[in-house]
């Protein structure tokens, strides 16, 4: 996964995130910069621990946890945006990548439970 596609748009996702977070914390946004912080760059972190997933089930749930960070990151872009603390355009931008990672990622979560049953 550490020279996967979703690994390294998450690494520069957050990238971008952080740049963000100085960007909003320059204009006195503490609370909602935060919570971006955390869980965009939350993304990247829980796909690096997945390269040193101790099984198929631990490696999933890892991707699952960056899904999960994904779709909270949107949420925090989108009251960003709703709130005027992102113009259209900074919201655009960032918000395509972010969709992108959502559906490489939920792709990938489809694609290793496909076949598999519940018990």
């Amino acid at each position: 996964m550490e020279n996967s596609v979703a690994y390294e748009k998450s690494k520069r996702f957050a990238i971008r995130i952080v740049r963000l977070y100085r960007h909003l914390v320059e204009r006195d946004e503490y609370v909602l910069a935060k919570q971006l912080l955390r869980s965009g760059t939350s993304i990247g972190a829980n796909l690096a621990e997945s390269v040193r997933a101790i099984s198929r089930n631990d490696f999933l749930a890892k991707v699952y946890i960056a899904l999960k960070e994904c779709s909270e990151t949107e949420y925090w872009l989108d009251l960003l945006h709703d709130t005027g603390s992102l113009t259209d355009a900074e919201y655009a931008s960032i918000h395509a990548d972010c969709l992108d990672l959502l559906h490489i990622l939920s792709a990938t979560t489809k694609t290793m439970t496909k076949g598999q049953t519940s018990e």
